[in-house]
């Protein structure tokens, strides 16, 4: 019997024709070198591109995702916690038969102070963190510091809740400026991965038009903020499924309330100081607490696992290399541009704004008439008409860019008016829909503003260079607006309303004032950021083409010489002759070779 032929050739047998295929070639070690180490014959090298730039920009959009997932769970998680904490520990039963005569009281205003001082130091030490750690590891480290927080609220004494209230203090601006600064930056790599063609015709070395990433921008500032906005829905969670169960209904709560509203003196004067009709087992506090610990934990993985990294490692090196003391200094410098001088005033009524909204609206005309069984359901309205209007930011698309400014200033305006005028009667329950109704336009007018200011921000400052210190200022000013709030918290409501209604007319015009001098061609004037000393010189630091230097130290390099100055501000640039560049050369320093030959560098 003849042996059936194998169903696959046996590698390095001979076939029928001996060592050929039957094409006519040699196999096994004889074969031709371009058959085993040629390109694949199908290879189609711009269809491969197009799918690695697909990949990049899928990349983005993961990252986008997870940054605002991330940023969305921690801060609810610290609202959710921090609300149900001041509410069971402002309840006199709770007090004395949990703690006994402990201070309870006490350790909460120093919390609290921990929580809203320290912020106000942020400016100082901010900008030298994300620059040491870098955007994404500055994200989780502050994620991770909230969860701190949330940890030491299963053993409740001094020595935990107000060290960590501190450390909290101490995160709030750099987690939340990295946060800006990050979207602002996976909307830069959108456009480039999106339009990848144009950069390999004009080199990598060209920066992209003005204003380029803006539509891209626009719609990653719009989903952040969609997210953010819900973190004030899933802060109500643990108070809807658990702590409403314990509380008086109204007619126990408000019993001596005598006014409210626009007549209202502080917050919730004449409150009930038993809220609790049944304390809650440990147990249960525990288990709360436990889910809040778990979710907060995922946040961090969120930031740790998902999100990419905002700049590239050569990126990272110049950002840092450019010195401490200059890194310290160059937020105060940028007071200098008349753009942000123009813009603080929104930026102190974008912290009041939303402080009003949890305490004003929710508190003094919410809780103060139908009583704090109801005060989830306010700030749920509230959320949930905020995370739904971030989308109007889109808006700035087809329209110019002041109309969602604008447009949220003047909702704002108009219900601060309204608000003036308006004393709701305690333990009445038949204006209720007013409440949600004033709740949800406010919530609206905060989406606006929240995405306007930060998308504003963004196409103000393209040079990747500045945005960390934008956003530093920017949130900054918004936590010492927090600041003033928690100051004046004892004030008249009417007090509250004046200073919230001419703060927000003042940056109205500031801001239109600001848009007409661009409009003008008025040049601001921005400090320089030094070029990056490089402390270890190795050999890609010594070319004259720096594949290690940013795009605007490349325009520098281009256009000027080493000892530029500022820019000019408030008048056009000069229209007479200029002085042309000195030679590129002239400017760097004498490599290590020049210095062992005892030169000074380049000759002329």
């Amino acid at each position: 019997m003849e042996a059936e032929p194998p169903l696959y050739p046996v590698a390095g047998a001979a076939g029928p024709q001996g060592d050929e295929d039957r094409l006519g070639d040699p196999d096994g070690p004889e074969a031709p070198l371009d058959e085993l180490v040629g390109a694949y014959p199908n290879y189609n090298e711009e269809e491969e591109e197009r799918r690695y730039y697909r990949r990049k920009r899928l990349g983005v959009l993961k990252n986008v995702l997870a940054a605002s997932a991330g940023g969305a769970l921690t801060y609810g998680v610290y609202l959710g916690l921090l609300q149900m904490q001041l509410i069971l520990h402002y309840d006199e039963t709770y007090r004395e038969v949990k703690y006994g005569n402990m201070g309870l009281p006490d350790i909460d205003n120093k919390m609290l102070i921990g929580i809203n001082v320290m912020p106000i130091a942020a400016l100082l030490y901010t900008p030298v963190l994300i620059r040491f750690f870098g955007t994404k590891w500055m994200m989780f480290l502050g994620v991770g510091i909230y969860a701190l927080f949330v940890s030491t609220n299963y053993w409740e004494r001094y020595y935990t809740l107000v060290p960590s209230a501190v450390a909290l203090g101490m995160a709030i601006v750099p987690l939340w400026a990295s946060m800006g600064n990050y979207i602002t930056r996976m909307a830069q790599k959108y456009y480039e991965y999106s339009h990848y063609k144009e950069r390999d015709e004009h080199g990598p070395q060209q920066r992209p038009p003005r204003g380029s990433h803006a539509p891209y921008l626009l719609v990653f500032q719009a989903i952040f903020y969609s997210f953010f906005h819900l973190s004030f829905a899933c802060a109500q969670l643990p108070m809807i499924y658990f702590l409403n169960h314990y509380l008086y209904d109204l007619n126990h709560t408000l019993y001596n309330v005598r006014s409210c509203g626009t007549n209202s003196q502080g917050i919730l004067s004449g409150f009930n100081k038993t809220v609790l009709h049944t304390l809650p087992r440990s147990r249960n506090l525990i288990v709360v607490e436990s889910v809040l610990m778990a979710v907060a934990f995922l946040a961090m993985l969120l930031v740790l696992g998902l999100c990419g990294a905002a700049y590239r490692p050569t990126e990272e090196i110049d950002l840092r290399s450019v010195g401490w003391g200059n890194i310290f200094q160059l937020p105060f410098k940028h007071v200098r541009d008349f753009r942000l001088r123009h813009l603080v005033p929104f930026f102190i009524y974008s912290g009041f704004e939303v402080l009003f909204a949890c305490t004003g609206i929710a508190l003094c005309y919410g809780v103060c008439s139908v009583g704090l069984e109801r005060l989830p359901y306010l700030l749920v309205a509230y959320s949930l008409g905020a995370s739904a209007s971030s989308v109007l930011g889109l808006l700035g698309l087809w329209l110019p860019r002041q109309v969602p400014l604008v447009s949220g200033a003047g909702l704002h305006l108009l219900l601060t008016i309204s608000l003036f005028f308006w004393a709701p009667k305690p333990r009445v329950l038949q204006h209720m829909w007013i409440l949600y109704v004033a709740a949800i336009l406010w919530g609206v007018g905060s989406a606006l503003n929240k995405t306007g200011l930060s998308t504003l921000l963004g196409i103000l400052y393209e040079d990747k260079e500045r945005q960390d210190f934008i956003f530093t200022i920017y949130h900054w000013w918004q936590a010492v607006a927090i600041f003033v709030v928690y100051l004046g918290s004892s004030l008249p409501m009417k007090a509250k309303l004046a200073v919230l209604l001419l703060t927000l007319l003042v940056a109205a015009i500031s801001y239109l004032s600001m848009e007409q001098k661009l409009q003008r061609g008025v040049v601001p004037r921005q400090p320089r950021i030094p070029r990056p000393q490089h402390k270890v010189r190795g050999y890609r630091y010594l070319e004259e083409d720096n594949s290690d230097e940013s795009d605007a130290e490349g325009e520098h390099g281009a256009g000027g010489g080493c000892g530029r100055g500022d820019e000019e501000e408030d008048a056009a640039l000069p229209s007479g002759p200029r002085p042309g560049p000195e030679p590129a050369g002239l400017c760097r320093r004498p490599c290590p070779y020049e210095q062992a030959q005892g030169g000074d560098g380049p000759e002329e």
